[in-house]
């Protein structure tokens, strides 16, 4: 399949609250432990406590009191309000990012993202939450995301784009980046789906990109890994290597993390519904190749030490 020509994603932003600069929570620990976590209706926390942990690392498991939390924005992360695609373009919307309990959950908590729709432009809130200005180059990222075969309410069929993806600050950079992991449970651009695309991008306009298709149904938890290192990038799904891209296509720049659930149009009215995509947890590790194993065994440490958030990712 060849993927089709998409609108930039780098378009106008404003953040829910003033920017911050970065910073970090707690001391965290390397011993593995399962569960842990905290009161996922716990109150907001200090912005503002000294960095701490293993060098390289950044780790988030999205345990803010909501998104008016002052650490949300502390710890470099925006919820778009602003206009532009991909999508249906100008329906961003902050209302659409939620911090819920889930006992699903690693921990009991999650960032839920939410896009609605009932057919008409109008009517339609597509939602992405992303860092800002993290520095997340070579190494590995990874993440617990749980994806929806079915809308949460409403008519099934909508043609929906649920991601985890590294991407470079501007879509015009020479050096643009982008690492992608696309679910579209009912297909678009002509396809039926389910599937899930891994895309590894070398320019944005005009594309210029290599990709994977799985096609297979995916609804409910997974953990999704991108190594990123000595030329290569592979990324993996619950520990099973999935594509391998090379050459020109890997990152050339600094990335920031963004998870999206978007529409790629409008294929019918038939009254509203809703599609939820979850986040359990984000990790990052600069610089180094780290199996799932290792991942889950360092996730599985943080929330043992009870520790929400962790950024020791140099700034330059």
């Amino acid at each position: 399949m060849s993927l089709p020509r998409r609108t930039s994603r780098r378009r106008t932003w404003t953040a829910l609250t003033l920017p911050a600069l970065l910073c970090a929570l707690a001391a965290c620990s390397a011993d593995p432990a399962t569960g842990g976590g905290t009161d996922a209706a716990g109150p907001a926390r200090d912005a503002s406590p000294t960095p701490t942990g293993p060098p390289g690392t950044l780790f988030d498991n999205f345990n803010y009191s909501g998104a008016d939390d002052p650490s949300l924005a502390a710890h470099g992360w925006e919820i778009r309000t602003g206009g532009g695609g991909p999508g249906i373009k100008d329906t961003w919307s902050a209302a659409g990012a939620g911090f819920l309990s889930d006992a699903t959950a690693q921990g009991g908590k999650v960032l839920r993202l939410r896009s609605s729709t009932d057919g008409t432009e109008q009517g339609t809130q597509q939602v992405e939450v992303q860092t800002t200005g993290q520095n997340l180059f070579t190494g590995t990222f990874a993440a617990r995301v749980h994806l929806s075969d079915k809308p949460t309410s409403g008519r099934d069929g909508d043609h929906v784009v649920q991601t985890f993806f590294p991407i470079s600050p501007s879509d015009s950079s020479e050096k643009y980046s982008e690492l992608d992991f696309e679910y579209l449970p009912n297909g678009g651009w002509g396809s039926v789906g389910p599937q899930l695309d891994n895309v590894s991008w070398y320019k944005a306009d005009p594309p210029d990109r290599v990709h994977n298709t799985l096609e297979r149904k995916l609804g409910g938890w997974h953990t999704m890994i991108i190594t990123a290192m000595n030329g290569k990038v592979t990324y993996s799904l619950d520990g099973k290597d999935l594509f391998t891209s090379s050459g020109k296509y890997v990152p050339r720049e600094k990335m920031d993390i963004h998870f999206s659930n978007w529409l790629i149009d409008l294929p019918f009215t038939g009254g509203p519904r809703t599609w939820d995509m979850k986040v359990n947890w984000v990790y990052y590790k600069a610089d180094e190749t780290v199996s799932p194993a290792d991942v889950q065994k360092t996730v599985d440490g943080f929330y043992s030490a009870g520790t929400d958030y962790v950024n020791t990712v140099p700034t330059s």
